[in-house]
């Protein structure tokens, strides 16, 4: 199944559309299918573009201070933060784009929100017999001083309503109030799953992928970094809309 959840929003992404609409122009000699490739292809790379769409994804969410969150019965940070990289001896883990979710986590910790920090065992099928990430995440909350039984680790989850389930047996049912570490595009989406698991949620919000800054002409020339972040915009839309119909149906 994470398989389907992976491979399906690829074709609707707008590197797929972009590879169909080419053949496409290339199949039937379509001038107005080249065009719309290149008008696609623009738009999807340049920060002009990609920043506002995906400011649109985080809908317009703001990073908190600890000291203002309401406390909770348990802080529960998302896994989603880690690569696997070849070691001298081993493969090894390395932090990824989305850090922020650890730290975010840790400072609520020793802000005193909530006294129990819940890390998920995030583990895909195709990383093998790999650790899961909430155990390596709970021994590096070890070396910055959080207590060994004020963690807990969630059972291996593939994506995040797996996570919510996932957590939602491993906390006692008189646990209800969670603060929710996640990063801000992918906050709706979690919030949602976890409450409809049975929690009451406090969102914190990290990692956010667009800087406050004013424009520039660099921001209407193309730009990698700008397409992947429309491709990942695009691919949050079609999860929320994936579990939005599927809570219809």
């Amino acid at each position: 199944m994470i398989y389907l959840h992976r491979l399906l929003p690829l074709a609707l992404s707008p590197i797929a559309l972009i590879l169909l609409l080419m053949a496409w122009a290339a199949f039937r000699r379509s001038r107005v299918a080249a065009l719309l490739a290149i008008v696609l292809l623009y738009a999807a790379s340049v920060p002009a573009l990609s920043d506002p769409l995906f400011r649109a994804v985080e809908q317009q969410q703001l990073r908190l201070m600890p000291e203002s969150v309401a406390p909770a019965q348990a802080v529960v940070v998302l896994s989603g933060m880690m690569l696997h990289v070849p070691g001298k001896q081993a493969v090894v883990p390395e932090w990824g784009e989305a850090v922020d979710r650890f730290f975010g986590g840790v400072e609520l910790y020793a802000a005193g929100k909530a006294p129990r920090l819940v890390f998920t065992g995030g583990l895909l099928p195709w990383q093998g017999d790999q650790e899961p990430e909430g155990q390596v995440l709970r021994r590096m909350a070890l070396r910055l001083g959080v207590p060994a039984d004020a963690m807990v680790v969630s059972g291996p989850a593939q994506n995040t309503e797996q996570e919510s389930t996932a957590v939602r047996r491993l906390l006692e049912p008189a646990v209800q109030r969670i603060v929710l570490v996640t990063s801000a595009f992918h906050m709706s989406r979690a919030k949602s799953l976890f409450e409809q698991a049975g929690f009451v949620v406090t969102p914190y919000p990290v990692d956010f992928r667009v800087e406050v800054r004013g424009t520039t002409p660099m921001d209407y020339l193309p730009d990698a970094r700008a397409f992947w972040r429309t491709d990942l915009a695009v691919r949050e839309l079609l999860g929320r809309a994936y579990y939005a119909l599927r809570a219809i149906f």
